[in-house]
């Protein structure tokens, strides 16, 4: 990628949109918001529901991180501390899990971008992405009805039979996860249609970015995976109002089998997390490098087997709820292989930037935090799918950090890379880098200080969802805390550079970043039609193309002149001297 003049050949830039054009501005008013089919504002209104379900269970957080900082607890205090604890993590996980971490990539940045990628007008079901949308709004009506209404404090897993004899809004709480469960499994639904029937002349399956590739994993995961959760929601609905002996042992039910029941689909929804979190991670990864992909069919293929072995390893969470010794042995096995196509990823990113032309941009510093925080995660897995030490980590703070660091230095720092990334493109305008940057510094520092004092203290036996504790863990949960405001404090600084960038952000180019894929070939804010034309589908991952314009400060496409085969070339010999012959 020349970062000098433009050689010689066509350059196609497609400038900037006009206020017709601007799918932002294209109609006005609430209503073209509420009844709006397009999917460029449906992604911007699940981004703005899913930032808000994070602020909501980041401050409750907060919350249970402060009470900790004193063994004796700071926040909470009477004979009802333990129960307020309770429900606040509770409402913590539950909002965390089913109302951000699950949607926010699929949902937001997949709407978005999928049909944009594939260079078309829109997903295939445009009225069923609206209903999607608006069950994700129901089921969060739901759950802030459980919020209110009276005490939650079964732990977001809702584990029987507490869940179903406990004095608590539980049937609120499980229908509005049911009712999630059909927004996701749309959402899945729609994206596998359309990357099936509307990819564009030109654009095969190895020639589709590899965002494309992990929602299309993930869309498999969640079709499949989510009718489990349903399922089994409902039957502890029906437990708790009809007494119907399902998972209750006093009714003559069977507790495991609703940990079989959820873990099958918590573990494939994992996935549904981390996967999605991969596909931008290799395209962040590509771009801010400037150099093509390495391995790319690998990384695609890695992405189908994650989302194959997904379904297999759910009983690793199970090991002390007195499986076999067989089963547990093959469940731990089965944990291992999953962690291959994992690893396979991390060491063809890393092979991707070694003697790339790195740019230290805020998505890139987000995309190097990922490496570390998921790779730790990762290897701390490994402890737990170990049966000798499962035994004594199990149901410790050692669980909490691991599930952190895959969920939130996975998940959550792919997700605000994303974001950074394709924030010019959604809304026009560009942020301060400097900003970005350290933003993405504070929160790598106070996300590392949050979470791995945590291992320690799980390894020391501290055990998780406990109000109080002894003192001598008391320094390890003051760094936690300290590290919990330090992280709340790096994630403020970054949605005010986003916000503050949609007043007095400079106007964002086409392909700020030099990007190949064809979200960068329309323009930024795309209008409300995508594409004036269907654009040329190439190679999503060669930049030779791609040439910095120095004078208007902007990659643009450069088509280089065809040369002409010999064969090709016109003849020189004049007409009388070919009669000669």
């Amino acid at each position: 990628m020349s970062a000098g003049s433009i050689p010689s050949g066509k350059v196609r830039d497609p400038g900037y949109p006009t206020k017709s054009e601007n799918y932002l501005t294209n109609s006005k008013g609430i209503l073209s918001w509420i009844f709006t089919l397009d999917h460029k504002r449906i992604g911007v209104m699940y981004l703005i529901g899913v930032v808000l379900a994070f602020a909501v269970a980041g401050l409750l957080a907060m919350v249970i991180r402060l009470h900790l900082f004193q063994p004796d607890g700071a926040v909470f205090s009477g004979p009802k501390a333990n129960d307020y604890y309770n429900q606040v993590f509770t409402l913590h996980g539950a909002i965390m899990v089913f109302l951000f971490i699950i949607p926010s990539i699929p949902a937001a940045l997949g709407n978005f971008l999928v049909p944009v990628m594939l260079g078309a007008k829109d997903v295939a079901f445009p009225r069923l992405n609206l209903c999607s949308f608006y069950l994700w709004v129901a089921g969060a009506i739901f759950f802030i009805s459980a919020l209110c209404a009276s005490q939650l404090d079964t732990g977001w897993t809702f584990y029987t039979p507490y869940s179903t004899s406990s004095n608590s809004s539980v049937i609120l709480a499980t229908s509005g996860a049911f009712i999630l469960g059909f927004s996701s499994i749309f959402t899945g639904l729609n994206f596998i249609v359309t990357i099936n029937t509307m990819r564009p002349p030109g654009m095969s399956w190895f020639r589709m970015p590899l965002f494309l590739w992990a929602t299309y994993a993930t869309s498999i995961i969640q079709v499949l995976a989510t009718p489990v959760l349903g399922i089994t929601l409902l039957l502890l609905i029906a437990e708790r109002v009809m007494h119907i002996g399902i998972f209750d042992p006093e009714f003559n039910g069977d507790p495991v089998t609703f940990q079989h029941f959820f873990w099958f689909y918590s573990h494939p929804a994992v996935y549904i997390m981390i996967l999605p979190a991969f596909g931008i991670i290799s395209d962040l990864i590509s771009v801010h490098s400037h150099k093509r992909i390495f391995g790319y069919r690998f990384i695609a293929y890695s992405s189908i087997a994650i989302a194959l072995l997904g379904f297999l390893v759910w009983g690793h969470h199970m090991f002390t709820s007195g499986m076999g010794p067989l089963t547990t042995i093959i469940f731990s096995a089965l944990t291992f292989t999953v962690s291959v196509p994992s690893a396979i990823k991390v060491f063809n990113w890393l092979a991707t930037m070694y003697k790339g032309s790195i740019s230290l941009t805020t998505p890139m510093c987000f995309a190097i935090a990922f490496i570390f925080l998921f790779t730790i995660g990762g290897l701390t897995g490994l402890h737990l799918g170990t049966l000798a030490t499962d035994l004594h980590l199990h149901d410790t703070y050692f669980v909490v950090a691991h599930f952190h660091y895959v969920m939130v230095g996975g998940t959550l720092v792919a997700f605000l890379g994303g974001v950074f990334h394709w924030w010019p493109k959604m809304f026009g305008k560009m942020y301060s880098e400097w900003g970005g940057r350290i933003a993405a510094l504070i929160i790598f520092l106070g996300f590392n200080l949050t979470f791995l004092p945590q291992f320690v203290l799980g390894s020391r036996g501290m055990p998780r969802r406990y109000a109080t504790y002894d003192p001598e863990f008391a320094y390890l949960h003051q760094m936690s805390t300290i590290g919990a405001l330090l992280l709340g404090a790096g994630l403020l600084v970054a949605l005010v550079v986003l916000l503050h960038s949609l007043f007095r952000g400079k106007r964002a180019p086409a392909n700020p970043w030099g990007g190949a894929t064809l979200e960068w070939n329309c323009t930024s804010p795309p209008p409300f039609y995508n594409f004036e034309r269907a654009p040329i589908v190439g190679d999503p991952y060669d930049f030779t193309t791609i040439e910095w314009d120095g004078e208007n400060e902007r990659y643009v496409t450069v088509d280089p002149e065809r040369e002409i085969a010999p064969e090709e070339k016109p003849e020189t010999e004049p007409a009388h001297a070919q009669s000669d012959h």
